[in-house]
Formats: C-alpha cells, sequence, structure tokens
C-alpha cells in the first residue's frame, strides 16, 4: 500500500483527505507548514506527499528546496489553479499537480501514479506546463512581475482581473472595501499599469486567470 503524508495548514482539509482516502493508501503521517512537513517526511520517508502550494514558513516550494534529492515523490494538491503557481511547484520538483476539486477515487488513482512515477495534472493544468516549456508562456518574466507582488496582491489581483467588482473581492478575501483599494493601486503600481482593462490583459497574456 502506497505511503503518504499529508501537508496542508488547514487541519480540517486533512481530516478530509484523510477521510476520502479511506484504506486505499496509507497515511503514515500529517503536517500543517514547513517545518513540520520536512520532520514528518525526514521521519517516514513517504512514497508519495500531497503537498499543499501555500503554507506557512515558505510554501511548497520550500519543502521540496529544504529537503533535496529523495525517492519521496510530490504531488501538489492545492485550491490554486493559477499558471504561476503551476509551474513553479513543478519546476520546484513536484510529479504533479491537482486541485482540491478532485474526488476521493480520482485522488487516490493520482497518488498510485505518481508513486509509479507518472506525471500526473489536472487536465487545465497541464496546459500551463506544455505551455512553459513551449516557451509561449515566457516564465522568468512571470516570476519577475508576481515577486514584486506580495500574495494578498496577487489574490487581489487575480480577482480583479477575473471581472470582480471591488465589494467581491473584500468578501470573498473577508478584509474591507478600503483594504482592496489599497492593495489594487499598489498592484498596479508595481507593475507599471494604469487601469483595471490594461490589469485584465496582463494576467491573460500570461496564463493567471
Amino acid at each position: 500500500m502506497t505511503t503518504v503524508v499529508i501537508v496542508d495548514d488547514h487541519a480540517m482539509f486533512r481530516a478530509g483527505v484523510r477521510a476520502e482516502l479511506g484504506t486505499d493508501v496509507d497515511v503514515v503521517a500529517e503536517a500543517e507548514d514547513v517545518d513540520t512537513a520536512i520532520a514528518a517526511i525526514s521521519a517516514h520517508r513517504p512514497e508519495v506527499v500531497l503537498l499543499d502550494v501555500h503554507l506557512p514558513g515558505g510554501g511548497g516550494v520550500e519543502v521540496m528546496r529544504r529537503l533535496g534529492p529523495t525517492d519521496t515523490k510530490f504531488l501538489a494538491l492545492s485550491v490554486s489553479d493559477a499558471a504561476e503557481d503551476v509551474i513553479g511547484t513543478i519546476r520546484g520538483g513536484a510529479r504533479g499537480y491537482v486541485t482540491k476539486t478532485i474526488t476521493g477515487p480520482e485522488l487516490v488513482d493520482a497518488i498510485r501514479r505518481v508513486a509509479d512515477g507518472d506525471a500526473v495534472f489536472s487536465p487545465r493544468l497541464a496546459g500551463f506546463v506544455l505551455d512553459a516549456f513551449a516557451g509561449s508562456i515566457e516564465v522568468a518574466a512571470v516570476d519577475e512581475d508576481l515577486d514584486r507582488l506580495t500574495e494578498r496582491e496577487r489574490e487581489v489581483m487575480r480577482l480583479i482581473a477575473r471581472g470582480y467588482a471591488y465589494k467581491e473581492v473584500a468578501k470573498e478575501l473577508f478584509i474591507s472595501i478600503k483594504t482592496v483599494e489599497t492593495h489594487m493601486s499598489s498592484v498596479l503600481r508595481k507593475l507599471q499599469l494604469s487601469s483595471r482593462h490594461e490589469l485584465t490583459r496582463w494576467a491573460s497574456d500570461r496564463r493567471l486567470l
């Protein structure tokens, strides 16, 4: 039976994943941040790690970087379907990337395939990776631009670019409309854009929507 460590900063989500996996795989440990992930993976040496992309302490890529070369395979399981997260995580060493809309049986199948050495992606996400390797997404440029933004600014940027109103963004992220306006002004300034329309075009060109 495939041994698995679940890494996610939400205890209820980890419990839900464990329940969905049932007895089809052997969940040997859970972790909630970068440090506990490294400790659990080092102690148990699982065949597969289900790894969230955004974690306290540096994120999923930081876990893989600090562990260095290992026989353990990493499968990203994230709410994010953004191109920069997918490409960055694969570049960081993950063998696959699936979103949290995946069903339990599909996740079990993805874990087994990754353990066997396959690369596994949700269908839409595979396109990002192919585009990146084909050169139609300038990965370096995407990374450089996004590095200027904080994680919260990225969240606001993506929702605004997708057509959300400020009020909707505030509700989605549990922040005030004034805070959304502040983040939006900062995003436009850092990216040297002048309008919401330009931001949408900028994000679309980079496959961030």
